[in-house]
């Protein structure tokens, strides 16, 4: 163990002293290895004034006790994001049979873990089934299409969650709204349709617009803005937006502060929703200390930025990541390896929520 890292490990267990070290599987030798073997993301995060430092999980992994062991700590995970199972077609695949088996399921383990729910989500473009985008619905049919789902899953999940994340992607990258079944219908006014019947439905839980490539300053992030300061001046809720911060290595947005703090200007929350930062594979060293510094970079704005209010990482295990069957050929975008060793991204992560230098 280096100098630095032995200082960060004492520092560690000196402001945490209750926080174990989680044991680790042997280190793969065919990759680097992270420098820090110690939990405590969490109550980090928690320390350095933020409300969470969490993960997105989903049902089929919780079979897997050693990756469940590590979910499961509140210490490193105090929020849990369901990657699937609160979608739409996942909740009502047929028109009003709803089933929430699988959500139940992360809303009960982040419950007994004592770990924040934030619930993902009520109204997106993908993962419709059949009968919400082939019916030709009129505006007054989909609007209660719309109503009828919100009160049903949000109602059923209500006082569970921190926040819904009501909305997912409206937006184009050019600013525009996106063409879909609820735009192509009912026009900007489906998105004041959703958020006042998730209000209804859950009068407490924050009210979340979603979206990525908002991270960055620029025609995206400005539509967005606009479309607060719309949804506020007509008296709809809107409690916060979610920055998916999905970035690749090396191209992370020099302007993040600028940015989150635009939209906290606002008087709206911000969270980084869907974090991992992705590479070309397969890795070398000089991805993964660049990763290790985008890590860094993107931890260290939230903590320049009072209104962001945490960090959830799009899975935690590059076992379990969506990257490479969605991106063939890149990968390797989460803060452990596949053998759920730390690489060196998590020690940025630690680095910056320690308040350290980037080393």
């Amino acid at each position: 163990m280096k100098l630095t890292q032995a200082v960060t490990l004492a520092v560690l267990c000196l402001a945490f002293p209750a926080i174990e070290a989680i044991p680790t599987p042997a280190a793969s030798s065919a990759l680097p290895t992270g420098t820090s073997a110690v939990s405590g993301l969490n109550a980090l995060a928690t320390a350095a004034g933020k409300l969470y430092f969490g993960s997105a999980t989903d049902n089929p992994e919780l079979t897997d006790t050693t990756y469940t062991s590590y979910l499961n700590n509140s210490q490193h995970f105090g929020q849990l994001t369901p990657g699937n199972s609160m979608k739409w077609d996942a909740t009502e695949p047929e028109p009003n049979t709803f089933t929430f088996t699988e959500g139940d399921q992360i809303a009960n383990l982040a419950k007994s873990n004592g770990q924040i729910l934030r619930a993902h989500n009520l109204v997106w473009y993908s993962q419709l089934p059949d009968w919400v985008t082939s019916n030709n619905y009129n505006a007054t049919g989909l609007t209660e299409v719309i109503q009828n789902h919100i009160a049903n899953v949000a109602g059923h999940y209500k006082g569970q969650p921190y926040a819904w994340d009501v909305v997912n992607e409206p937006l184009n990258d050019n600013g525009s709204f996106r063409s879909d079944v609820f735009y192509d219908t009912l026009g900007e006014s489906y998105i004041p349709i959703a958020l006042n019947a998730t209000r209804a439905a859950d009068p407490n839980v924050k009210l979340y617009i979603n979206d990525y490539n908002i991270e960055y300053t620029g025609a995206k992030a400005t539509a967005m803005q606009n479309l607060v300061k719309s949804l506020q001046a007509d008296g709809v809720p809107i409690d916060g937006i979610g920055m998916e911060s999905h970035f690749i290595v090396g191209e992370v947005p020099t302007t993040l502060v600028e940015n989150f703090q635009a939209f906290a200007d606002l008087g709206v929350e911000i969270a980084i929703t869907e974090l991992d930062i992705r590479m070309t594979l397969p890795e070398t060293d000089a991805l993964l200390e660049q990763q290790k510094q985008d890590f860094y970079n993107v931890v260290d704005a939230c903590l320049q930025v009072s209104a962001c209010k945490g960090i959830t990482v799009w899975d935690w295990t590059d076992k379990y990541s969506w990257i490479p069957s969605t991106f063939p050929g890149e990968g390797a975008a989460t803060p452990f390896d596949d053998n759920y060793e730390e690489k060196p991204a998590f020690d940025g992560i630690v680095e910056a929520l320690m308040g350290q230098s980037f080393s």
